[in-house]
């Protein structure tokens, strides 16, 4: 199993809402006790974890999960305090210390923002914490959401330069169906290549009504995650024991393998985390220039602008068909580029709109 210097592996391990059902106390202390096996060894772990809400709605008694955001934000807020508890005392166990990290969307759209994320997960990892990472459920507003903590886990393993992220889920393996409802459903081992992923996304079934990560948000986790290089299993962890073994090098029913020219941090964020604000179409000169010279995106190759933006401020890149081409981050604001498309320029003296280190393609 890839890992990284002097054998250290840096590992990202998901907990889903329907892992901690039931005695959560207990279930808990059995994901602990792997979590510091392998921190005895050497290797390093960041926790994300659903379950707040699970959690809040079992405080309070509730008798179903509720369909209001600000009913959704409340029963989070009152789950996480109590979830953290059960982590901190499970981990106290082991002599480790852990540190709870919530997480919007808008904490990693700004660069700065993001960057300081990432630095403050890499110094607890130095200090020997286990950062327990959830998103702020009890803040997040329905445009800033991550939509699941697939997703959030997927962007933590970019963001730390993680080597595994584990999935665990209450299913064993992808299948090429969901198998709940088709018989012929096959089970698939290995997945090598983002497009194959799109190809499954199709048959992906939905999550129950305990949680929002069904499997088409786990095919989408692991083409972010596989996207930056990192390997990604898809396990079942109804058995928390389960855990331990994974940690030691065992594999998940279903592997995604990394890309082999992965992204780099900068670019995994153009292309993971930034909500465009606006589009650009091309015509078909600029997507070859783009596509297969490497080169950033001039003025003349841009045939129309669609939204409002600021300047330095990410949109999308659409070819003549209207498909997505890639995005990144355009140097001018959408009034000067209108402005500008009414006059005609001269290709030798067209300005740079995105700048080929500002520009991540579709499906490199």
């Amino acid at each position: 199993m890839d890992g990284g210097p002097y054998g250290m592996t840096l590992w990202v391990v998901k907990l889903g809402t329907s892992l901690l059902r039931g005695d959560t106390a207990a279930t808990i202390e059995g994901y602990a006790s792997g979590l510091a096996a392998a921190m005895r060894r050497g290797d390093q772990v960041v926790l994300v974890t659903s379950g707040a809400v699970g959690l809040g709605c079992q405080q309070l008694r509730l008798p179903r999960r509720p369909d209001a955001v600000v009913a959704l934000q409340a029963a989070a807020a009152t789950g996480q305090g109590y979830l953290m508890a059960l982590y901190e005392r499970a981990m106290a166990v082991h002599g480790i210390s852990v540190a709870q990290v919530l997480l919007t969307r808008s904490d990693l759209v700004d660069r700065r923002r993001y960057q300081n994320a990432s630095g403050t997960l890499q110094q607890l990892l130095a200090w020997g914490v286990l950062p327990v990472i959830n998103e702020n459920d009890a803040l997040s507003s329905a445009e800033l959401r991550f939509g699941d903590n697939d997703t959030l886990s997927a962007l933590v393993a970019a963001a730390v330069g993680a080597h595994q992220l584990l999935l665990l889920t209450d299913v064993d393996r992808l299948y090429s169906s969901d198998p709940r409802r088709n018989a012929n459903a096959q089970p698939i081992t290995d997945v090598h290549h983002p497009r194959d992923l799109k190809q499954l996304e199709a048959g992906a079934g939905d999550g129950g009504r305990w949680g929002t990560g069904g499997m088409t948000t786990k095919l989408a986790a692991a083409r972010i995650a596989t996207a930056s290089g990192v390997t990604v299993h898809l396990a079942d962890g109804r058995d928390p024991a389960r855990l331990a073994g994974l940690l030691e090098g065992d594999r998940g029913g279903t592997v995604f393998h990394p890309h082999p020219e992965p992204l780099g941090n900068r670019r995994s964020w153009l292309a993971h985390v930034l909500v465009p604000e606006g589009e650009l179409c091309l015509d078909q000169g600029a997507c070859q220039a783009l596509l297969h010279r490497g080169a950033s995106l001039l003025l003349v190759g841009v045939t129309a602008v669609k939204g409002q933006f600021e300047a330095n401020r990410p949109v999308l890149l659409r070819d003549p068909d209207g498909q997505e081409l890639g995005r990144g981050l355009c140097t001018l604001n959408s009034s000067q580029v209108r402005q500008a498309l009414s006059v005609v320029t001269d290709a030798e003296a067209s300005p740079v709109v995105v700048h080929r280190d500002a520009l991540v393609l579709q499906d490199r």
